[in-house]
């Protein structure tokens, strides 16, 4: 007790710095044994379809790494809220959810019953999506009060954005980089909108992906797999709620879809695509925005840099909405120049492909 005591008399940013740092060494030194232990139980990613760019088996599992050092550093440097033991509780069971199907692959229906079983626990844990800024600017209203329909969204949030991350996770470092740009924007907004529980978590969730990055960049040593993706999946979401859907933040609508629009955008667009052709949404394909990048004549790593500099570029736009005229501009002229490199940089790795 002492020890949580001590941390609480630190500035933040040092709280946040040990944060980072104790999730990133842990997460670095585990991630060798849980390579090990998956290939020892032969959970391994096998390239049998078109849609996987790797060509011989990887160990999967790579998220146990993360969830470790995610998980200690927010139990010691963490306030444990009742909030924040909801997402604890409910990332325990995506992260187990995520671990069998890595070892044995689940029927889609199960695995969908126990997500939304983890999103109710968080519900049920005070995290629900209950007001917002209203986006639509030509009506009078300034908030959106949800009343008795915050659950049935909140659950489909949570859950919507849980598998937005893992359909994401087609390419070497894909998933857990853009994880990590996005725990390091709504980091750097709840340290403006001076919530440092959440910022606290997000340090946790950032330096345990930064410490998997390594292992897992291209060419990739070991997959986060399910564990991971929908583990990184369900933190976000369910922290985007705490830290971002806020009566009383100054973060519009628009942040959390910025934020996280890469997974969402990719999700969303894909499930549209199925019904269009005929097909279950939920069916894979080979249409998602890294494959169209992929069949562009792009590499694995510059399809992957385009992806974080856009996921960047969208989180530098959510951030300027919480702060003042002079920054703003500043902010988004940034984000004008990262956009005109994005374009260059596509066009000459097109180019570099004929």
């Amino acid at each position: 007790m002492w020890t949580k005591g001590l941390v609480a008399s630190m500035p933040l940013y040092i709280r946040i710095i040990i944060a980072v740092a104790s999730a990133f060494i842990l997460s670095l030194a585990v991630t060798p044994a849980v390579k090990w232990f998956a290939i020892y139980v032969g959970a391994m990613d096998v390239p049998k379809d078109s849609r996987r760019v790797h060509k011989f088996p990887i160990p999967r599992l790579g998220g146990l790494a993360i969830f470790i050092g995610f998980l200690l550093s927010v139990l010691f440097f963490a306030d444990i809220t009742i909030q924040i033991r909801g997402i604890l509780i409910g990332a325990v069971i995506i992260a187990a959810l995520g671990a069998i199907d890595d070892l044995k692959p689940l029927n889609a229906y199960i695995k969908f019953v126990v997500q939304v079983v983890a999103a109710l626990i968080a519900v049920f844990h005070d995290i629900r999506i209950e007001v917002f800024s209203n986006p639509l600017v030509f009506m009078e209203a300034e908030w959106v009060f949800l009343g008795v329909m915050s659950i049935p969204i909140t659950v489909l949030w949570i859950v919507g954005i849980t598998n937005s991350v893992n359909l994401i996770d087609g390419l070497d470092g894909l998933a857990v980089g853009v994880s990590t740009i996005s725990s390091i924007v709504m980091l750097i907004i709840a340290v403006l909108v001076a919530d440092s529980n959440v910022a606290i978590v997000m340090a946790a969730l950032a330096g345990a992906c930064i410490g998997f990055l390594p292992y897992n960049f291209n060419p990739a040593r070991i997959f986060v797999g399910d564990t991971g993706a929908l583990l990184l999946g369900y933190v976000l979401a369910t922290v985007s709620i705490i830290g971002l859907f806020k009566f009383y933040a100054v973060v519009s609508f628009a942040a959390p879809f910025l934020i996280l629009a890469v997974p969402f955008f990719d999700t969303s667009f894909a499930f549209i695509r199925r019904l269009f052709t005929g097909k279950k949404p939920w069916s894979p394909d080979r249409g998602h925005f890294h494959h169209r990048l992929l069949d562009l004549g792009l590499s694995q790593k510059q399809a992957v840099v385009i992806l974080y500099v856009i996921s960047g570029l969208l989180g530098m736009v959510a951030v300027a909405f919480t702060t003042n005229e002079e920054i703003r501009v500043l902010i988004l002229l940034s984000a004008v120049v990262l956009a005109v490199t994005i374009v260059l940089f596509v066009f000459r790795g097109m180019k570099s492909k004929k």
